[in-house]
């Protein structure tokens, strides 16, 4: 298991005498997360590219826009259930690092359990949810009938992708980060392969798409689950009092309302500046679309960093060893102004190319090159929001992660109203900009006030974040790869 125990400073980021949890944070240890995370990220818009591709060769607009707001109405539905992902990571990560095999299992079946439940209920909704979204967006008949049929396909794998969800977030939470590029790697790769073939090869049309995400999730769930059971060498029994006690229950349902909440008040934010940006007329919304997508690809390259957070953060927590949280703060902050700072400088020299390889309309991409700085500088300004979400993620702290964004998201409608009617689309980039350094400075501010009080609370045997704490030992371990996975051994 690597142990180390060599007696030296806690401060350097290496476990120190008298302290049978301590362990090692160290840049290999991060990146071991964080790179492959990236990758796994990464490669999920290549899938709706093939998707559009597929679809977009056969030469039907309809079909085309059927698989966009089809998309759309998918993305809703999993950002609603994000927590499932995101949530059992923190919750896992505490788990392993308070040594308790019993609640590191009892996380993945809560969230497996609430998973299924989520996953049949939206089965079963299907009819209405279909119904209300498509009186939301008012597409024609034609583009109507084709994401029907989109929808009415690709629902039934809501359970297996929900579950996905779960299973992902149980392994980055025992810091097994190229286990979960594997299950990603694997769903996005049978998704493409499977759809190319139902669509080109067999002539399935949009039938061919939906069906191809279905079994991809299926497959790529009963895969996830054989992983769970050889790490957990086939010890999967737990009783119905160990699964559904109280005070855990709880605390789960706590933090994962108030991850979907976070969750909708950034989709909310989003949405005021699609909206805001076509008010200003097609040219500036197209503009605006095209440069939005150097924000999120910044938010793909930093997302592996703020994963490798969320872990390292919740396992200090649940081991009570505040030196190991304050240096994975310190690195993963590092590495994200690092990566973020090439990424910006990149985007500021290269983006006008990336903008003509985006769009061939001339005008949008006049426009685009207008207010490209903005978003070329969004990654830089965004490092501290996506690195702090990680750790309020990790430390559970989910609370003051809700309360934090809906202050920014409160900072950016002033700063919205303020500035775009004086400076057009420059006060809209503005606002958005300011939203951006809001949520960072914000959740800054909370983690100096938090970080103090949550660790004397530990140390005192109270839980950190409202959370039951486990008292259980573990031995000395040292994260720096795969195999630093904890006593549940290696998938």
């Amino acid at each position: 298991m690597g142990e180390n125990r060599t007696p030296v400073r806690a401060s350097a980021g290496v476990p120190e005498e008298g302290n049978p949890r301590a362990f090692a944070v160290t840049n290999r240890g991060v990146l071991t997360i964080a790179v492959p995370m990236t990758l796994a990220y990464l490669s999920t818009p290549v899938l709706g590219i093939v998707d559009t591709t597929v679809i977009g060769r056969l030469g039907d607009a309809a079909l085309l826009g059927g698989i966009a707001i089809g998309a759309v109405i998918f993305d809703l539905i999993f950002t609603t259930f994000n927590f499932l992902r995101s949530g059992t990571t923190g919750l896992t990560a505490q788990a392993l690092g308070a040594g308790n095999e019993t609640e590191m299992r009892a996380t993945l079946y809560r969230a497996a359990l609430s998973a299924l439940v989520a996953g049949i209920a939206i089965v079963v909704l299907a009819g209405p949810i279909l119904t209300v979204s498509l009186w939301f967006m008012r597409p024609s008949d034609a583009v109507s009938q084709a994401t029907s049929v989109y929808f009415a396909i690709r629902v039934l794998g809501t359970p297996f992708g929900l579950l996905n969800y779960a299973i992902l977030g149980w392994f980055l939470g025992l810091g097994r980060a190229f286990t979960g590029l594997a299950l990603q790697g694997l769903l996005n790769l049978l998704n493409v392969a499977l759809n190319i073939t139902f669509v080109t090869g067999l002539g399935w049309g949009i039938s061919g798409v939906a069906w191809g995400t279905v079994l991809g999730e299926a497959v790529t769930a009963l895969v996830g689950a054989g992983l769970v059971w050889r790490a957990t060498g086939g010890r999967i029994g737990l009783t119905f009092a160990q699964v559904f006690d109280a005070g855990r229950m709880a605390a789960t349902l706590f933090v994962n309302r108030d991850i979907m909440i976070r969750s909708f008040a950034l989709l909310f934010a989003f949405w005021l500046f699609t909206a805001a940006s076509a008010r200003s007329g097609d040219i500036v919304l197209g503009a605006n679309a095209v440069l939005m997508n150097f924000f999120l690809l910044g938010g793909y390259f930093l997302d592996g960093f703020a994963t490798a957070a969320e872990q390292f953060t919740g396992r200090a927590v649940g081991a009570r060893y505040r030196p190991a949280f304050e240096r994975a703060v310190r690195l993963t902050l590092v590495w994200g102004f690092a990566l973020a700072g090439a990424l910006s400088a990149v985007l500021l020299v290269f983006g006008g190319v990336f903008v003509d390889v985006m769009t061939t309309n001339a005008a949008v991409r006049e426009t685009a090159r207008v207010y490209l700085v903005w978003a070329a500088l969004t990654p830089l300004v965004g490092v501290l929001a996506f690195q702090f979400d990680g750790v309020f993620i990790g430390a559970t702290w989910s609370s003051d992660m809700r309360n934090m964004m809906l202050l920014s998201l409160a900072i950016y409608v002033v700063l919205s109203a303020l500035a775009q009617p004086v400076l057009g689309n420059h006060g809209l980039w503005l606002a958005i900009t300011g939203f951006l350094i809001a949520r960072g400075g914000l959740l800054y501010w909370r983690y100096r006030r938090r970080l103090p009080r949550a660790f004397s609370e530990t140390a005192s045997g109270k839980p950190a974040s409202g959370e039951p704490v486990s008292d259980t030992n573990v031995s000395d371990t040292s994260v720096s790869g795969e195999r630093a996975a904890g006593p549940l051994g290696d998938a």
